[in-house]
Formats: C-alpha cells, sequence, structure tokens
C-alpha cells in the first residue's frame, strides 16, 4: 500500500458516544461538530419550540420526542484528523442497534451525568465496549450543575463498572459556582467564564501564576488538595492501558454551555486509536492497511428521504480503500456487483462519495441486497465476525387497519425489519404478522413510521411478553408440539421457532420433549 494511502487511515479515529438517555449525548455530538465546521449553528435538543433540532436527531419522532431513537453517522476533519462520530440511540428500547454500532468503531467516549453519576443504561453499554477491548474516554457533564462530588464519581467509575480511571483535569467548583477546570495534562487552567485568555498558565508548583480573584477562593483550594491527591493516590496515565480498554481519561465540563469540549476533543485526538485489525470467522487477522478494501453492513436504515423511499446500508470499511464504481463481492451469495451510488453522511445530509479508506463510514444504496453483518471485499471472499443478533422478550400481532393497503403494509414491515429494530415472524397456516422486539417504544417508533412512511394505519394486539426459542434439528419438530403455551412460528428466514408462554412452559416442553434442542440468540 502507499505510504499516501497509509497516511489517510492513519489520520482517522471512528467513535461512539454511550450514555444514558439525557446525559447530553447528542449535545456533545453537535458541539463536536461546531469545532469540526460541520456545521454553523448547534441546535439542542431540548430547543424544541425555536425549530431548531438537533442535527444527529433527523426522524421526525426523534425531533417530537427529544429523543434519538436511531444511530447517526457524522464526518468532519479536524486538526489533521478525520473524525467519524456515531451518535448512538440512548433509549434501552432501542440498546441492539447500539451494540451493534459498537462494533464499526474503534473507541467510545462515554458521557457521564455530574448529579446522576452511572446510571444503568451506561453500565450496560460499558460492559459491551469492555467485552471487545475498545478504548473508553469518560466525559463528565453538566458541570454548571450541582452534582456529585468530583472523587465520587471517580470511585463510581472503578466500583461500579470496574475499569480504572485517570482525570486529565479536575473541575474548579460546580454549579453556580463552577469556576472552570485544572487541565492537569496540558498544565493550565481553562477559567469558565472570562473576558480574556481562554486559558491561564500555572506556575512550576502547579499554582496559578500571579494575582488572580481565583486563587482565594474556597473552590480553588479544594481542587488543589484534590489534585495533590490524586497525583499520589490516583492511578497513573499510561496510554497503553487507554488502548487496551482498561485506564479511562476523565474530562470535566459542559457540552451545552460549550465548555471543556474543544481541550477534551484535541486530547481525545491524540490518544485515540487508528483504524484497527478485525478478525474473520476463521480467525484471520485483517490488516487496515495491508488488506484490499473491505467492509461489512453494521446498519440499515429506511427512508432516511422520505421523498424517494429509499435504504442504505452503512458499511465500516475496515480494509483498504474505496473507489467509487470498483467492483466488490458479497461474501454471503458470493454475487459481485459495482458501488456506484455510495454516500457519506452528516446526519441526513448526504454528499455522494467518490473514495474512502478504512476507518470511514460510508452508505450504499442498497434494493434489497444487503443485511445486517455482511461482508463486502474487492479481494479475496471471507467473512468477518457475526454482529449480535438479540432475542426479543415482546410480541405484537400486527394487521393493516385497511385490507386495501396490504401490498404498503407488507412492503413497509419487510423494509423496517431489514433494519433490525424489530424481528418478524408469521404463524404457520394462517401466516399472521407477529413483531417481536427487545422493548415497547420500538413498536410505537414502528407504528409512527408505517403511518409517516408508508401511509398504513396499522392494529397492534399484544401477544405479550414471551421466550424465544429456536430449533436445532428443526426435522424432528411437529406442528402437534404447538399449544397455547408454545406458539411455534417461522422468522423471516423460515426458520421454526418457539415462543413459550413462561420459564415454567419451556421447562415443561424440554421434560416432555427432551429430543428436540433449542437455542437463544444473545
Amino acid at each position: 500500500m502507499s505510504d499516501q494511502l497509509q497516511q489517510a487511515i492513519e489520520s482517522r479515529r471512528t467513535f461512539a458516544i454511550i450514555s444514558h438517555p439525557d446525559a447530553g449525548k447528542t449535545t456533545l455530538t453537535e458541539k463536536l461538530l461546531l469545532f469540526g465546521g460541520a456545521i454553523r449553528d448547534a441546535g439542542t435538543v431540548k430547543g424544541k419550540k425555536t425549530g431548531k433540532f438537533a442535527t444527529s436527531d433527523w426522524m421526525e419522532i426523534e425531533k417530537q420526542r427529544g429523543i434519538s431513537v436511531t444511530s447517526s453517522v457524522m464526518q468532519f476533519d479536524y486538526s489533521g484528523h478525520r473524525v467519524n462520530i456515531l451518535d448512538t440511540p440512548g433509549h434501552q428500547d432501542f440498546s441492539e442497534d447500539t451494540y451493534r454500532t459498537l462494533m464499526a468503531v474503534d473507541s467510545a467516549v462515554m458521557i457521564i451525568d455530574v448529579a446522576k453519576g452511572i446510571e444503568a443504561q451506561t453500565v450496560k453499554l460499558f460492559k459491551v465496549c469492555k467485552m471487545r477491548g475498545i478504548p473508553i474516554f469518560t466525559f463528565i457533564n453538566k458541570m454548571d450543575r450541582q452534582g456529585k462530588e468530583p472523587l465520587e464519581l471517580m470511585e463510581e467509575l472503578e466500583e461500579v463498572l470496574g475499569i480504572q480511571s485517570y482525570a486529565m483535569n479536575w473541575p474548579i467548583g460546580m454549579g453556580k459556582e463552577f469556576m472552570g477546570i485544572y487541565d492537569r495534562y496540558n498544565k493550565r487552567i481553562e477559567p469558565f467564564r472570562t473576558d480574556g485568555e481562554r486559558f491561564m498558565e500555572l506556575d512550576e508548583n502547579g499554582h496559578l501564576a500571579g494575582e488572580h480573584e481565583m486563587t482565594k477562593t474556597s473552590y480553588y483550594t479544594q481542587a488543589l488538595e484534590d489534585i495533590e491527591l490524586l497525583e499520589e493516590a490516583g492511578n497513573e496515565f499510561s496510554i497503553d492501558r487507554v488502548k487496551k480498554g482498561e485506564l479511562t481519561p476523565v474530562f470535566f465540563g459542559s457540552a451545552l454551555a460549550n465548555f471543556g469540549v474543544e481541550t477534551f476533543l484535541e486530547t481525545y485526538l491524540q490518544f485515540a486509536p487508528q483504524p484497527q485489525p478485525r478478525l474473520t470467522k476463521e480467525e484471520d487477522i485483517i490488516d487496515p492497511v495491508e488488506t484490499p478494501f473491505s467492509g461489512f453492513v453494521f446498519k440499515i436504515q429506511a427512508n432516511m428521504n422520505p421523498a424517494h423511499r429509499d435504504r442504505i446500508a452503512f458499511v465500516r470499511i475496515v480494509s483498504g480503500k474505496f473507489d467509487r464504481g470498483m467492483n466488490v463481492t458479497l461474501s454471503r451469495t458470493g454475487k459481485s456487483f459495482k458501488l456506484s451510488q455510495t454516500t457519506q453522511f452528516l446526519a441526513d445530509d448526504r454528499e455522494m462519495v467518490s473514495e474512502a479508506v478504512a476507518g470511514d463510514i460510508i452508505g450504499l444504496h442498497d434494493v434489497g441486497n444487503y443485511q445486517i453483518g455482511d461482508t463486502i471485499t474487492s479481494g479475496k471472499k471471507f467473512e468477518f465476525e457475526a454482529l449480535p443478533q438479540f432475542t426479543p422478550e415482546l410480541f405484537m400481532k400486527v394487521t393493516a387497519k385497511n385490507v386495501m393497503k396490504q401490498k404498503h403494509f407488507h412492503k413497509g414491515i419487510l423494509q423496517l425489519v431489514q433494519e433490525g429494530a424489530i424481528q418478524y415472524y408469521k404463524t404457520l397456516h394462517l401466516e399472521e404478522v407477529i413483531l417481536g422486539a427487545v422493548g415497547q417504544l420500538q413498536f410505537e417508533v414502528f407504528e409512527h413510521r408505517m403511518k409517516n412512511e408508508y401511509n398504513v394505519d396499522v392494529r397492534m394486539e399484544p401477544v405479550g411478553s414471551k421466550i424465544a426459542r429456536w430449533i436445532e434439528n428443526e426435522e424432528d419438530v411437529k406442528e402437534s408440539m404447538s399449544s397455547g403455551r408454545s406458539m411455534l412460528v417461522k422468522d423471516r428466514y423460515d426458520n421454526l421457532v418457539f415462543l413459550f408462554e413462561n420459564d415454567f412452559a419451556t421447562r415443561w416442553f424440554q421434560d416432555k420433549n427432551p429430543e428436540i434442542r433449542l437455542y437463544s440468540l444473545l
């Protein structure tokens, strides 16, 4: 590979932002885009009455509710780096989409609300990062509001998440008394409100050089004491441990007030990993620079442009270089074709892309060729490791209110199911449609999108909570095994699936039919 390609790949930084809902994830994304020059005016998630919506919340339902329910992709250049941000859904009902997105990044930024500390959804997402050994950078947000003590939050990171931490900077005060951050790494103080310089220099003892009102406050004194404690008893900074996901650098700031964000971005780009090698199903290592073009589909999104009813497959480029018009092979089918309609993103703003390299995310126009997890290559055929798929827990029977709209009904379901947020089942003889999901909100989004994007009103009848189990030896299954407590259905690939009423029904079935080998997804 050429030096030019190697430099391009090494300049890439691809990360996801993870957090509990309302911790400030979308706001931080907006401010990063602002610094990258990708947008001129940051819309906030809260400001619905102003008509300004966050760039990454592009779907109509997101604008109405002020939540992110899809993973957005945004790209910008900053300080010699090409940054790809994947803004993920914070709501737990969309954790499956988030988990798959985490398979497409090289690092993660975890946002924690200073008042609430580490919340349930943050723990879940952190575990996925930990499982993959993804480096994690922590941004403790909303320091201009009253919250938990910084040392308490550092303890939470270690006790609740089991990861060691290193404070790159430290807050001076909090809430109405928030005065700024003491930047340990860059050896300077960044005042929160200032008419003068953005940074204030420290002397050789680590104290503010010269006279300043801040030095007369107890908050400044407390910050110095805390930092002395961290120097003596805290963890040492180690870039190797950061890259292994064993140590998280911690930054304090306020995304809404646009404070501490640029300092975070500059430091993050210094230490975040460039595109990393990936394993195939055969456990071969695919090197980003040495291997010809390859990538995998981690997301499919229907109707990003409602006027054209289009569908986009999001591809993480793992190795080599993409050139528009190049020939590739879809490993699952062995089918070869030319990649001509390709895009890059700023949320729902798209532009045709002519070239991209390992670490970038591109969108492929999809007419039904792709499935989540598909591998595409320009060299020899192989497949990357499978992406996680979750066993749904809630089920709904779905019908079209207007029988004359059956064609639109089935088309809408087929396209939305391909996105992976809901799963499709049908009963054996009547072929009634049953949808499965991890959470209730997914059904609400499905109903909203069917009406708004496909002009179909649907009737949804709860089937309730079920335990879904697939069957290894389908040939031994008889229809007579199906009952009110163990409904037999088919999934979208025509595999047989039992929907059990509860744990007792599952055990009873296994005791009665020991020859049937059941299994679940994740």
